[in-house]
């Protein structure tokens, strides 16, 4: 075991072998940036990896208008990313093993930017849904690769470089969703929307380029399949809480809009309450420093949060009809969650860096993390699409979103700090 921020080379090739790439020989890349040009990296960067999903949502009607596709098929859109988080997450590490950090995430930022143009242009329902999937390639190989570089980089301030990517999220994707019905507007309809959130995904490639801390000088290695802690019992422990988190989280940006179109409020105000769940999470992300140093229990902080996203899930699903002046607790309601939900998720990002000793660890434990997580979150929009379908409405899809968050808050219950932080590292 090695302590925090130790650049010792046997120490890198171990944890690098814990992921199934071979080391490499030269120097470990180190951090040559300022603290705060790591942090503005990781915030520029992530502005590009939510918003090709958070657009999606206000714009359904329209979209399922367009392409002429049911509830369930629609909730693809968002499926198929969160899909892709799950299942390519484990080779974010090899990627960056083989090119290095910052050109892995370089790469995953010209993939969300140029599939998203090409989404923009296709024609009919089976292109936009096929190149949903290279959007998703993107989104689901750079979680864990922002993971080691916070570690990398930043290894004495890890909730400062999580959270600036989990902001870097926050902030864009709840601009994306306040944006999407103007954006819709001012450019021709939901293509125009798309293409627009894609040409500013490129733009932040440019600006991570120049700004991310450099790779160093190793040696690079081929890529391998990596090796996964799937003997570490606290990985998937930490895979089921982000699993319901992210389940939570998806299911509100693909629906919320939908939920409250069909109670009567406006296209304009369902659109609002979709970007506000998810900006509201910036003031959540804000507020985490404090509440560590309030309740220093990583449990208790989750559980305290999760109890707020309990409230607020309840009081959307017994929302009434009759538009926005028949529900005065709309806003608050959609405000409570989204604060609830945005205040699990860089705590939740933050579990790996917890229960790590190395870069590469943080890594690898982040990836089973984001493979569990991301594919319990994944069943969310279609499922949830499908219900609606059957039903007719979506009452009962809204009451099983607030039994979700139930469960999210039993679930924090089992993440003791022994659990976390004294659990022994089993063989691979």
């Amino acid at each position: 075991m090695t302590s925090e921020g130790s650049t010792a080379p046997e120490a890198t090739a171990a944890a690098e072998g814990d992921l199934g790439v071979e080391a490499a020989v030269a120097a470990p890349a180190r951090s040559d940036a300022p603290i705060w040009q790591v942090v503005l990296a990781l915030f520029v960067a992530g502005l590009a990896f939510r918003g090709q999903v958070l657009v999606v949502g206000p714009l359904l009607p329209e979209i399922q208008a367009d392409l002429n596709v049911p509830h369930g098929v629609a909730g693809l859109l968002n499926t198929i990313p969160v899909l892709c988080m799950a299942f390519l997450a484990p080779f974010g590490p090899v990627l960056a093993a083989s090119i290095g950090p910052t050109r892995a995430v370089a790469a995953c930022l010209a993939a969300v930017g140029g599939f998203g143009l090409l989404r923009a242009i296709a024609p009919g329902a089976v292109p936009v849904i096929l190149l949903t999937i290279g959007i998703g390639i993107g989104m689901g190989v750079v979680g864990p690769v922002l993971a080691q570089v916070v570690r990398r980089s930043a290894p004495r301030n890890p909730e400062l470089g999580t959270g600036a990517y989990a902001m870097g999220y926050i902030v864009g994707a709840s601009s994306s969703a306040a944006l999407a019905v103007t954006l819709a507007g001012a450019f021709g309809g939901w293509r125009g929307a798309f293409g627009g959130i894609a040409v500013f995904a490129l733009g932040l490639f440019v600006a991570w380029w120049l700004l991310a801390p450099h790779d160093g000088h190793e040696r690079r290695v081929a890529p391998r399949l990596p090796h996964l802690p799937w003997r570490r019992g606290v990985a998937w422990l930490f895979g089921l809480v982000f699993g319901i988190q992210s389940l939570l989280f998806h299911a509100g940006v693909a629906w919320l809009a939908s939920i409250y179109l069909e109670r009567g409020w406006t296209a304009t105000e369902g659109a609002y309450l979709t970007a506000m769940f998810s900006g509201v999470g910036i003031l959540a992300t804000l507020i985490v420093p404090l509440a560590t140093r309030l309740l220093p229990s990583r449990r208790g902080q989750l559980a305290a949060a999760s109890a707020i996203a309990v409230v607020g899930a309840i009081g959307v699903a017994a929302g009434p009809s009759g538009g926005a002046l028949a529900d005065p607790l709309g806003v608050p309601s959609v405000a409570l969650f989204g604060f609830g939900v945005g205040l699990t998720f860089p705590l939740c990002l933050t579990l790996p860096l917890d229960a790590a000793d190395s870069p590469a660890e943080a890594s690898s434990v982040a990836a089973l993390m984001l493979l569990v997580g991301y594919l319990i979150s994944s069943v969310g929009p279609v499922f949830l699409g499908t219900l609606r379908d059957a039903t007719g409405d979506f009452a009962l899809a809204g009451w099983l979103v607030a039994g979700m968050a139930v469960v999210l808050l039993a679930g924090t219950f089992t993440l003791t700090p022994r659990r976390i932080h004294g659990e022994p590292r089993p063989s691979q």
